[in-house]
């Protein structure tokens, strides 16, 4: 029996890869909704091979040209956030949530409350609102499965369960394409060398967290929502090849570790067909040919993000929602070159410091602390020029 999909990010990477999954599975999958915020001849494109009952456009103007290049098309084309949210509402076996930033944050809690599984691959869902997702899924029987390598790999050490007899969760890091750079030349980098990733192929802007282990930092918060675990029993380890993509210590000396190539369509096999096992298109794992696993530890003095996110997960509240924020603005100013690679981390702190978060209890709370958030990080690079 088929399982239905709905495909929110249709467009970037992760989408690429999913439909690559469903490409080789015809017989397990369909896709029902597909989204995109404005690659609407993409999104033609793959509604024209994959007929799905809904599409979601980020404006009217999308929506036009999509009617006009499918006069055919009997499902319904939805418009913006409000689009999201009444496509989140439909039930399916699998939502993957790869839509990038903030905005994927209200269709996420959305999708929570309707069952089945919620393939996460939107670090901010669980960044700023954690607590309020995971509750929504527990209350709605949602199954979230993680999609970052990293989560998926503990996840598949572990089920959901992480129990008490864990002395430490450990998310590896590939050092991003600067690892091996001193502070100076960090600084004067470009987002043309930012981008370029040395292990994975991903959009932009996760790119640039790569590079500044921000990515990682995020990581660890919802590594702490994810498995219920306390901040100090979570680290980072750098591992250049990016093989070895999780570990866990057990408190009777065992380290148990999941390794796999680094290519997306494996974690994301794990979501769409679990609990069962399907085939990735990936070569099988060579350690011969790979001969060595590199391990060091994380330079939190090069890459100040990491610390600024470990201490914004440490004060909990509304301290991740402004780390997410600033950081958010700080990598647009960058790409667009309005700010310097190394002055990144400081408008992030320079927002963090500057902001009284308290602990948010609902979404109006967290998006207020969002704004302030933003409106702190603009002022902020006014002031620099």
């Amino acid at each position: 029996m088929q399982r239905r999909i709905s495909l929110f990010g249709a467009t970037g990477t992760i989408g690429d890869n999913t439909l690559d999954l469903v490409d080789r599975h015809p017989d397990r999958f369909r896709i029902d909704v597909l989204t995109a915020q404005q690659n609407c001849d993409k999104l033609i494109a793959l509604m024209q091979k994959h007929k799905p009952q809904v599409v979601v456009i980020g404006d009217d103007a999308g929506r036009q040209k999509i009617a006009a290049a499918m006069p055919d098309f009997s499902g319904d084309i939805l418009v913006g956030e409000a689009g999201l949210l009444e496509a989140a509402q439909l039930s399916v076996d699998v939502a993957v949530m790869a839509i990038v930033g903030f905005a994927g944050l209200a269709p996420a809690l959305t999708c929570a409350e309707q069952g089945g599984i919620l393939a996460l691959a939107n670090k901010e869902a669980l960044v700023a609102a954690g607590p309020l997702l995971m509750q929504r899924a527990h209350r709605h029987g949602t199954t979230i499965l993680p999609v970052d390598s990293e989560h998926n790999a503990i996840y598949q050490l572990l089920g959901a369960q992480a129990g008490h007899d864990i002395d430490k969760m450990v998310l590896t890091a590939s050092g991003g394409p600067f690892r091996d750079w001193s502070i100076g030349d960090m600084a004067k980098a470009t987002p043309a060398q930012a981008v370029a990733h040395p292990n994975w192929t991903m959009g932009a802007k996760i790119s640039v967290d790569s590079a500044t282990l921000m990515n990682k930092g995020l990581e660890l918060i919802e590594a702490r929502h994810l498995f219920n675990i306390a901040p100090a029993k979570l680290d980072v380890l750098v591992h250049k090849q990016s093989i070895v993509h999780g570990l866990v210590y057990f408190n009777d000396g065992s380290v148990l570790a999941q390794k796999g190539s680094p290519d997306m369509r494996i974690p994301l096999a794990y979501c769409m067909a679990y609990p069962e096992r399907i085939a990735t298109g990936v070569s099988p794992l060579d350690l011969a040919a790979i001969g060595r696993l590199d391990f060091e530890a994380a330079d939190r003095t090069r890459f100040p993000c990491l610390a600024l996110a470990e201490a914004a997960m440490q004060s909990g509240g509304g301290a991740p929602i402004a780390l997410n924020a600033a950081n958010e603005v700080a990598v647009a100013a960058f790409l667009d070159g309005r700010l310097g690679f190394g002055a990144i981390s400081a408008l992030v702190a320079a927002v963090m410091d500057g902001l009284d978060a308290t602990a948010p209890d609902d979404l109006a709370a967290i998006l207020d602390i969002d704004r302030a958030a933003r409106r702190s990080a603009q002022s902020y690079l006014e002031k620099a020029g």
